[in-house]
């Protein structure tokens, strides 16, 4: 997907490329401070240091500029994680790679769960591609550790949405709401529940 195709008024120079990208950074910052009823396009051009005349050679509206910040979020939370599980020797280090680098990176953005959770009722179609984008990852990322023979048959598109739930939570309670943890910690023990699961070995 292009990184503009939220919007119409894909900018065609370097330093338009650069002012939009200060607008959607400014946004995150509005729209996680004040909710999306709340934000207004003033507050966003003046977070980002320019003319509220601007805003309009980018995007047409709030909502639009609501939807290329969710698409944006997606993006950055993606390509921080994949840079961190690149060299991984086995699925399940990247699996503890992966889950310690999404605490680490929800805690350097803590507004992304008021952003993305709002988007469910502000712009359900950006709030599934949000998620979808995550589990089409992770699904292929399974299938390929599958194929290896790192991990067991499953159906991966379920376990990818499994495991998706699991950390979109794990991040919440341990980055978004506080972090007297340390995101290793943390990630330690998922991992060991992923790996080894919670049976002891009785029949089920």
């Amino acid at each position: 997907m292009n990184q503009y195709s939220t919007s119409k008024k894909a900018p065609k120079t370097s330093r338009g490329r650069q002012t939009r990208e200060k607008l959607v950074q400014a946004a995150e910052i509005e729209f996680g401070e004040r909710g999306f009823y709340e934000a207004a396009i003033s507050g966003i051009t003046q977070r980002a240091g320019v003319a509220l005349g601007t805003f309009y050679v980018y995007f047409d509206s709030k909502e639009e500029i609501f939807r290329a910040l969710v698409e944006y979020m997606g993006r950055l939370t993606r390509g921080w994680i994949a840079e961190r599980v690149a060299e991984s020797p086995n699925r399940l280090t990247a699996e503890r790679r992966g889950l310690e680098a999404f605490i680490d990176f929800v805690r350097g953005h803590r507004n992304l769960y008021r952003i993305v959770s709002e988007a469910q009722f502000v712009a359900e179609d950006a709030y599934r591609e949000y998620y979808g984008a995550f589990a089409a990852a992770y699904r292929d990322n399974l299938q390929q550790a599958g194929e290896r023979g790192d991990i067991r048959d499953g159906n991966y598109d379920i376990w990818s949405w499994a495991l998706i739930g699991m950390n979109v939570f794990v991040g919440m309670r341990y980055a978004a709401w506080e972090d007297s943890l340390s995101s290793a910690e943390i990630a330690a023990s998922i991992t060991d529940l992923i790996g080894s699961g919670m049976s002891r070995g009785e029949a089920s």
